[in-house]
């Protein structure tokens, strides 16, 4: 893994130079984010050594180095998920090289359904905690004390003042903004009905197939995490769901100037 980390790291310093200590993850549907950066250099995923290759749509699938608002950042234009086949290791790595690279806040963005009642398509939940529905951990395995702690404390994996910084920005936009509790789940398949019922008896807000592990793996490795979930699809327990993954692309791809909006006042603030 450090021989992999190193690889990866050597690779894209030589490539692009990068001084960033921000990095946003672009979730489905969000890839316009990058038009919005001074870009320096854009790296193809497939270029840099072990990243795995985006194989969903709605995923572009490369890194992107320049300035936003005066900041530098880094940005994955798409990221990998567990029911593609990658290991949970795989689907990390790009946190794990990011951490090599001197990042020290990282952004993850996803489109999620939302559960609770209260949630609209088009609204914006911070995520203030998660649920690990996932059946393999990132963490599993021997730890590798330099990469972080064996048992790292998850009491606050989203950075409080992030938060507050986030629900400012979005209420100065006019944006429909909520803090809730993200589940993750393996996929690919949508929810079920009954699957809907029970994440929500759980004590999620809206769910997912992405962002958790990526989260988990920021928080051993001692970075700074905010989760941005774009409501693309909310269950009605009285009306079977008939969303497919194109309506939930569609409906992040009309969300995302309000997004962009957000996360260039968060940069900023």
């Amino acid at each position: 893994m450090l021989k992999k980390i190193q690889e990866a790291k050597q690779y894209i310093e030589e490539a692009a130079h990068p001084q960033a200590r921000t990095a946003i993850v672009l979730g489905s549907g969000l890839n316009g984010f990058v038009h919005h950066i001074q870009e320096d250099c854009r790296i193809p995923y497939a270029a840099i050594p072990h990243f795995p290759v985006s194989t969903v749509a709605g995923h572009a699938g490369n890194l992107v180095f320049g300035k936003l608002n005066g900041q530098e950042i880094m940005v994955m234009q798409g990221r990998f998920h567990f029911y593609e086949g990658y290991s949970m290791q795989q689907v990390t790595f790009p946190i794990r090289v990011m951490k090599a690279l001197g990042v020290e806040t990282v952004i993850l963005s996803n489109a999620s359904g939302g559960m609770n009642p209260d949630y609209r398509v088009g609204d914006l939940m911070l995520l203030r905690d998660h649920i690990n529905f996932f059946p393999e951990h990132p963490l599993r395995g021997k730890n590798e004390d330099s990469l972080g702690p064996r048992f790292p404390n998850m009491g606050e994996v989203y950075d409080p003042v992030l938060l507050d910084k986030a629900e400012a920005a979005a209420k100065a936009h006019g944006l429909r903004c909520h803090r809730g509790v993200y589940i993750g789940v393996q996929g690919p398949t949508l929810e079920t009905p009954a699957e809907y019922q029970m994440y929500r008896l759980l004590g999620a807000d809206c769910v997912g197939m992405s962002t958790v592990p990526e989260a988990i793996v920021c928080r051993h490795s001692g970075m700074k995490c905010l989760g941005l979930s774009v409501i693309t699809n909310v269950f009605n327990p009285l009306h079977a769901a008939t969303d497919t993954h194109e309506d939930i692309l569609e409906a992040g791809a009309r969300m995302e100037e309000q997004l962009i909006a957000v996360v260039k006042d968060v940069i900023s603030r």
